[in-house]
Formats: C-alpha cells, sequence, structure tokens
C-alpha cells in the first residue's frame, strides 16, 4: 500500500513538472526572467486581470519565445501578450523611444474637419491633446488654453462649443486643466480598477488633478465672464484614450449636450511601470467613469447622431434655444 501511494506521488510530481512548460523551452536566463518580470506585472494589474486563465496565457507567451536569448528576441511574445491582454490600449515602450502593441482591430480615425463659421454669441476651442511628459511643457499647454478662451470670452457669449474631434492619446491633465473655465469646478470622472477601486479626477482653482491631487496647475486660473454656460460637444470615431476622459468629464455636466458620431472606445486608463532593462510597460490599469459613476471602456456615444455637415448647426441650435 505504502509503495504504491509512493509510486503515485512520484508520477504526480513528474506530471507536474512536465506541465511546466517554461522547463521545456530553449530559452536564456536573460530572456526568461525579462519574460517572468513583465507577465506578473501583467498578471497583478491588468484590467483584464480577473478574466484571463494566466496558466494558458504564459504557456502561449513562453511557446512564442522558446527559443529567444535575449530581451530583444522576446518581443514578438510580447506582442502576443499585449494581444492577449485584449484590452487593445496597452504597450511597451522600447529603451529607444519605439513601442510594441497587440494586434487589434480598433482604428481611430476621425473624417476631419473644418474650423467652423459661427455667430458672435457663440466661443469655441479645438481641444488638443498634449503628448508631452515634461511639466513644464504642459503647464504652457493648460495656461495656452486658458489664455485662448479669454481673450474669445466676452460679456455677450452665451455658450460654448468645444470641439473634440481627432482628439487622440496622450496626457488627459493639461487639457483637463486648460478647459476648467469650460468645464467648472468639482469631480469631473473616476478611474475604475477591477476591485471597485475608485479614484476621482477633476478641476478645482486652476488646476487638474486626481483624488484632490494637482497635477497640472496654471498659474493666473481664467473664469468666465457668464458662469456655467451651455456647452455643446462634438465627437467622432478619432477621439480616443485622453480625448475620451474630456468626452466623459463633460458627461453629467448641467446645460451641456454632445454631438457627432461614437468615440474610438478606448476609455480605460494606463499606469506605467518601469522594467529592469530601462523599458517601460504602459499597462491598462482601470476604467474611466463620469462623475455619476457610470464605467465606459467603450465607444462614448453622442446625445444627438449626426455628421459634419449638420454638427455645427445642431450645436448652435442646441447653444442659441
Amino acid at each position: 500500500m505504502h509503495l504504491r501511494l509512493a509510486s503515485l506521488s512520484i508520477l504526480l510530481l513528474s506530471l507536474f513538472s512536465c506541465s511546466d512548460s517554461e522547463e521545456e523551452f530553449n530559452i536564456s536566463q536573460e530572456a526568461n526572467g525579462f519574460l517572468n518580470e513583465v507577465l506578473t506585472i501583467m498578471e497583478n494589474n491588468s484590467i483584464n486581470r480577473d478574466k484571463i486563465n494566466w496558466g494558458d496565457f504564459r504557456n502561449q507567451v513562453f511557446e512564442r519565445a522558446r527559443d529567444a536569448q535575449s530581451i530583444e528576441e522576446t518581443y514578438s511574445a510580447i506582442q502576443l501578450a499585449l494581444t492577449l491582454l485584449d484590452d487593445n490600449h496597452s504597450s511597451l515602450i522600447k529603451q529607444d523611444g519605439s513601442s510594441i502593441w497587440g494586434t487589434s482591430g480598433i482604428r481611430c480615425r476621425g473624417e476631419g474637419f473644418n474650423p467652423p463659421s459661427l455667430p458672435d454669441n457663440i466661443g469655441y476651442i479645438a481641444i488638443e491633446i498634449s503628448s508631452d511628459r515634461d511639466s513644464e511643457a504642459n503647464i504652457a499647454l493648460a495656461e495656452d488654453m486658458q489664455t485662448l478662451i479669454k481673450a474669445k470670452d466676452n460679456e455677450n457669449i452665451i455658450g460654448w462649443i468645444v470641439d473634440l474631434r481627432d482628439s487622440g492619446g496622450g496626457n488627459m491633465w493639461p487639457t483637463l486643466a486648460g478647459i476648467g473655465p469650460i468645464l467648472g469646478e468639482g469631480i469631473a470622472g473616476y478611474f475604475i480598477d477591477p476591485d471597485n477601486l475608485q479614484s476621482s479626477w477633476g478641476y478645482s482653482n486652476g488646476a487638474s488633478g486626481s483624488r484632490q491631487n494637482p497635477i497640472v496647475t496654471v498659474s493666473s486660473p481664467y473664469e468666465l465672464i457668464n458662469p456655467n454656460p451651455k456647452v455643446a460637444v462634438l465627437l467622432d470615431k478619432g477621439i480616443a484614450s485622453s480625448g475620451e476622459a474630456i468626452a466623459i468629464a463633460f458627461i453629467g455636466r448641467e446645460n451641456t449636450k454632445s454631438f457627432g458620431s461614437p468615440t474610438c472606445g478606448l476609455s480605460t486608463a494606463n499606469r506605467r511601470f518601469s522594467l529592469s532593462n530601462t523599458a517601460t510597460l504602459n499597462l491598462t490599469v482601470s476604467y474611466m467613469a463620469d462623475r455619476n459613476k457610470q464605467q465606459y471602456g467603450i465607444p462614448i456615444n453622442p446625445d444627438v447622431e449626426s455628421g459634419n455637415e449638420t454638427i455645427i448647426q445642431q450645436a448652435i441650435d442646441f447653444i442659441e434655444n
């Protein structure tokens, strides 16, 4: 009896060891360590961490990297891992600044547009999203936006058109600070992770920030002559990521309506993880949500569907009526 149990234990141990596919591959210690580093960060932090079978996930990734002898030779496997995450938003930023993305069918492209001709009583601002991580450059962008709003503001302005079309990804914080005078103060949205951990974000006292911690602050914040105006927000499929954060910021605001077509659908938040080889894993970790805690991660639909031929007139009609 004891011999049989001992034999069974040895057999089970042998089967378990053989199922560990990492042991079967001709992968160098350096490549193996780097892949494990990246996959462990993904497993612990991905927005889809509770939806993934991580055993199967690792097996597929290591199968792709089975002969890798350097970190560079793992990049094909990392692209597979980014695809398997199925968030369409994560990437690996290499030391030279180039990025590796997963395979995705999503294409964030709008139709393009020309600056509109508007009545004198309606203000207009086209949104710019920063791709800069330099704090001084981002403060300058926010201050330039507020300066532009100030230049266009006067006592006859009854409403504003905020044109988000073709506003892609980047850094949401300078734009959120810049548009603050029109958006108004207070919580404008949330980041919500798979464990329902919630972090608020918004605009207050000239600063954009999260959980009441300022991130980008303008030196002399502007206040509109006519506060709490009507706002028409223009949307299209060219709006992604940080652009969608600004669209979400206006959802639930009083006297506000959006026009156009659905956004791209990357309304999720990323966090950067520094890796041992000085590369960076830009990983999707939470959903964006509006001020009423409605979660997205999907395209944001306009209140009024419209094409480029009618969108401006519909926005004007809303503001004037």
